[in-house]
């Protein structure tokens, strides 16, 4: 074949320069046509669209045109030229083929037909090539681009937390272990515990919950940062927003109090959700049309609205007097459910909602306490159809008031030795939160579970990919 410089599928499409010859290399959705011509859609990731390739079958010999069914990967040269069907303004007629991999429709999963979303992650290394997969694949990557740069043009650093830590950021308990030890032959101390100093570390080292304890400390020598990783939880549990693997991004920032933290996840939030809008526009059509009906709805609603704030006392009571029936009970200390949060946001106040002041029992060793001596300086920011997409808070930087919570909660100092310190050199106020990815991306895309929104999701018996 000729070598003529590729063009993606995404720049064809724009291109009005029609008669042109140019290549194009993809992968066949559908095969199509009577004994003259046929017509194969072809896919080559960078939009949701298909470009249609022309065959003049006369022109081609039998053998070579076989192999091009669902699924195949091609090396097409051709001429654009103007469409004669509608529903695209311009389509290749083919001068060159050249078939880079079959796929046999006897054993290709992605036939023509509608796949169910169960089904799709048990084949998890080809859902990709959906369309569904690929709007969605593609949202990942403008939303993590929209990230750093909300963060870059605001001043802040990115900042690298580790992976492999000794601490639990939340006190949870809930960690993966990294270990190099001989699991058929562990290592005993004279009392029977695990001798960690046969281990890499020397230690307990776990993976980590997030990256909060140690962006803290970046906080308070570069003012303002971000982390944006990879995070672990080793819960039991199989939900549709619940993941064992995750990532997280937690921006802290030296002298916010908890109303500049609500400020910055509200500002964060709609610039997220606007560059969505923009730059993910076709993707975003195909999911609506697809899966849910009110997600360009629902995206322009929470853009269009100032978010309720409002005291946790204060959500308790409205849910307490809304007289609706909730699977779980309601009282001021409870740790509330998605269902509460969704009430609030969906059917009281008809908008986003932050929650701030919630019982100190049920919230984070470091969260800062208010004077009353019940409550933190927390805060969460409920979304609709999501509930809890931002968590975060005021931190406590008095280092005695710190200490006095941390002997409250009966922790182990010995792992955040470096993390209590910090408040005798140069303490300061600060306040952060954290998003999870896959929480926002759910948001964007409509989807339903968590485990279609990340491209191999890790769950309880399940590290198939």
């Amino acid at each position: 074949m000729e070598q003529i410089r590729r063009t993606k599928v995404v720049e064809l499409l724009q291109l009005e320069d029609f008669e042109t010859t140019v290549n194009v290399k993809g992968w066949v959705r559908t095969r199509r046509g009577n004994k003259q011509v046929n017509f194969v859609a072809l896919n080559d990731g960078s939009t949701i669209h298909n470009i249609q390739i022309v065959i003049d079958l006369g022109k081609f010999d039998d053998e070579l045109l076989k192999p091009i069914t669902t699924g195949a990967c091609i090396n097409v040269n051709g001429t654009y030229v103007e469409s004669q069907g509608k529903g695209q303004k311009g389509e290749i007629l083919a001068k060159e083929i050249e078939v880079f991999g079959t796929a046999d429709p006897a054993t290709y999963p992605l036939q023509k037909k509608g796949h169910s979303l169960e089904f799709l992650r048990e084949i998890a290394h080809l859902r990709p090539r959906t369309n569904t997969f690929g709007a969605i694949l593609r949202i990942r990557h403008h939303m993590a681009y929209a990230i750093h740069k909300y963060f870059n043009d605001k001043g802040f650093f990115y900042f690298h937390s580790p992976i492999i830590t000794a601490s639990d950021c939340e006190g949870a308990g809930s960690m993966f272990q990294a270990t190099t030890l001989d699991l058929n032959n562990v290592p005993r101390d004279e009392f029977g515990e695990v001798n960690f100093k046969d281990d890499f570390f020397g230690k307990q080292a776990n993976l980590t919950v997030s990256g909060q304890l140690e962006g803290e400390l970046g906080a308070m020598s570069l003012g303002a940062i971000y982390t944006f990783g990879p995070t672990f939880r080793a819960e039991n549990s199989n939900t549709p927003r619940h993941l064992a693997e995750f990532w997280m991004i937690e921006p802290e920032v030296a002298f916010n109090d908890v109303n500049d933290n609500m400020d910055l996840a509200e500002d964060f939030l709609k610039y997220l959700i606007a560059y969505a809008l923009e730059n993910c526009k076709d993707d975003i059509e195909f999911l609506n049309e697809m899966f849910d009906k009110e997600l360009i709805e629902r995206l322009k609603f929470v853009l269009s609205n100032d978010f309720v704030r409002l005291t946790y006392t204060e959500g308790v009571d409205i849910l307490e007097k809304s007289g609706e029936k909730f699977e779980f009970p309601v009282y001021w200390g409870a740790d509330l459910q998605s269902e509460h949060e969704r009430y609030l946001v969906e059917k009281h106040f008809k908008r986003p909602v932050i929650l701030t002041d919630y019982p100190k029992e049920i919230k984070s060793f470091y969260m800062k306490q208010n004077e009353d001596g019940k409550t933190v300086r927390g805060m969460d920011v409920l979304f609709p159809k999501i509930g809890e997409i931002i968590g975060g808070s005021e931190r406590e930087s008095d280092y005695d008031k710190l200490m006095k919570r941390v002997d409250e909660l009966g922790m182990n100092v010995d792992p955040i030795w470096w993390y209590i310190e910090s408040r005798k050199f140069g303490t300061a106020p600060h306040s952060g939160f954290g998003l999870g990815f896959e929480r926002l991306i759910l948001f964007v895309t409509g989807m339903a579970n968590i485990r279609d929104v990340i491209p191999f999701p890790r769950t309880p018996n399940n590290v198939e990919f």
